[in-house]
């Protein structure tokens, strides 16, 4: 059980903790700071659309994501929103086979909004055209840490929360808390032997998939089979991904940064598929779950993490943090 405090220095008498810099014990907070090359502006759109769109049909294939459709069906419901709002969506990420999972278990229909930094408006057209319309996008320039007024629903990031430092990082989720809006951070990457090992598939599964990514691309078959830059890149950005992830014990710590009233946090690993899948989820707590503050662990389906804000995070030892106020159910 992992003991947080909102000050300097965590409860934890051994380990010492600066919130300010996200440093513990002297190593960088959140993991190697390793670059990825389609995180930047320079990188050429042809590469990072064909990146994008080979990402998305591993994902797809793979079925990486299927753990968490009851959680994530659980949380919107829980925060009451009628859209999501895929922050960071790349090609689409998961969504054109996650969509139809999610509605079959929430027994009811929900927009699906992709959004991205560098639009890739044909694969976000491809999806819109496959789903009759349910999953739309939005054209233009999208920050994960400003997304526009109109976008309101519940915020989802899928397998992008790395790229972002703390201090970005705990920017998304104090926007996300003070617009009142939900938000699930999940992440496939994590600093681990199977989940780096599983990377050097990804080239092989670049190579296969190419020609039934969609939309068409004469450049990402040309990136692929003619100079392989498409391969390279996603087992070097995948390998990166898994050496920038923030563990459980981090995320709770972003998390414990965010101020606002009565927000439910539920931080945890969710396993079943290929790899398990390390999952953050906030949103407004509804009247029954504000009294829930303790963490407890999420294993197989039972919640890891679960407390409201202003960071009432209990101690293993039943006695709150220094200055929190707990209470109880």
């Amino acid at each position: 059980m992992t003991t947080i405090s909102t000050g300097p220095v965590s409860a934890a008498a051994n380990e010492k903790i600066d919130v300010g810099k996200f440093i513990c014990r002297g190593r960088s907070f959140g993991g190697a700071r390793f670059f990825e090359f389609h995180d930047h502006k320079w990188f050429p759109k042809s590469l990072r659309d064909g990146v994008t769109d080979g990402l998305q049909l591993i994902l797809s294939l793979g079925g990486i994501y299927r753990p968490i459709v009851r959680l994530l069906n659980e949380a919107v419901e829980a925060s009451g929103a009628e859209r999501i709002v895929d922050l960071c969506s790349g090609g689409g990420g998961p969504w054109l086979w996650l969509y139809r999972l999610l509605v079959m278990g929430a027994g009811r229909r929900i927009e699906v909004c992709l959004t991205d930094k560098y639009p890739n408006t044909a694969a976000f057209e491809n999806a819109r055209q496959k789903t009759g319309g349910q999953i739309t996008f939005y054209r233009g320039f999208v920050e994960a840490a400003s997304p526009p007024r109109e976008l309101a629903g519940f915020r989802t990031i899928f397998t992008s929360f790395h790229h972002f430092t703390p201090d970005e990082a705990v920017a998304i989720l104090q926007k996300a808390a003070d617009d009142g809006q939900g938000i699930g951070v999940f992440e496939a990457a994590k600093r681990a032997p199977l989940n780096i090992s599983l990377t050097a598939l990804m080239p092989l599964a670049g190579f296969l998939t190419a020609p039934f990514a969609r939309p068409v691309r004469i450049s990402r078959l040309f990136w692929t089979y003619i100079i392989p830059v498409i391969p390279f890149v996603l087992f070097f950005d995948g390998v990166v991904s898994c050496l920038r992830a923030y563990s459980q014990k981090e995320l709770s710590l972003l998390a414990a940064q965010v101020r606002t009233e009565n927000y439910v946090w539920q931080i945890g690993e969710q396993s079943g598929g290929l790899a398990p899948v390390t999952f953050l989820i906030g949103y407004p707590a509804p009247a029954k779950a504000i009294a829930q503050t303790e963490f407890t662990s999420r294993t197989n389906g039972e919640p890891r993490l679960c407390a409201p804000s202003p960071n009432n995070l209990r101690a293993s030892h039943g006695k709150p943090p220094p200055g929190i106020t707990a209470v109880s159910q």
